[in-house]
């Protein structure tokens, strides 16, 4: 559902941008707001989301969808932890759908999706691996790299189950935007895809905005 947020950028208490094949890692407190704003359209952003307070709690996939009866995210969204806590609530929304099935890129589904030569093609799973090696202090580690949310990004289901990843629905500007209900790590991989069209094969940036 597109719902436009009433918050001025002019008055985020942080922002930053996040290149293309960059990783972002952040703690959102309760109660704050924050959105992921497509600056240049058609991106996807690879999202993780953790308990503060002990990373082994983090974003359920499943937990998620089996709530809300729906494989899409919008405004009025909430995601839940993988002990069914409420993590976040989408409460704007102007791209209007996010992917929960797609997954992440790695450089072993780079080689099994299109071929061998594009195993040492930058990866989502290895901007996450970086970011957990150089950020020791958020105490997460490969182990609890699992399902995460694709921000921006479609991949429609077909009429016999499969799916498909087809061009981004979203656009420059548009964006989504959280309230936080718990302390949570924020980890975002901002695709570096270049082998399907999830980014229209042109990785771009993206912003990360807070409001308190």
């Amino acid at each position: 559902m597109i719902v436009e947020s009433k918050l001025e950028p002019s008055l985020a208490s942080f922002r930053q941008t996040v290149l293309a094949g960059d990783y972002f890692i952040h703690i959102v407190k309760s109660g704050q707001t924050f959105r992921i704003l497509d600056l240049e359209g058609n991106q996807a952003a690879d999202t993780l989301f953790y308990n503060a307070s002990d990373p082994s709690e983090r974003y359920s996939a499943i937990d998620t969808i089996r709530e809300q009866g729906n494989i899409y995210l919008t405004t009025g969204t909430k995601l839940l932890s993988s002990q069914c806590n409420e993590m976040l609530e989408i409460v704007a929304d102007t791209c209007g759908r996010h992917d929960t099935l797609g997954g992440a890129c790695a450089t072993e589904s780079n080689t099994v999706r299109y071929a061998l030569d594009k195993k040492c093609m930058h990866a989502c799973r290895d901007s996450w691996m970086l970011a957990v090696a150089e950020h020791e202090e958020f105490g997460i580690g490969k182990r609890d790299i699992t399902h995460n949310i694709n921000f921006f990004m479609n991949v429609p289901v077909t009429a016999d189950g499969q799916l498909t990843f087809e061009d981004g629905i979203s656009d420059a500007g548009k964006y989504v935007e959280m309230k936080a209900i718990m302390d949570v790590i924020v980890l975002i991989s901002n695709c570096p895809q270049l082998n399907n069209p999830c980014n229209a094969y042109n990785p771009t940036p993206i912003e990360v905005l807070v409001w308190d």
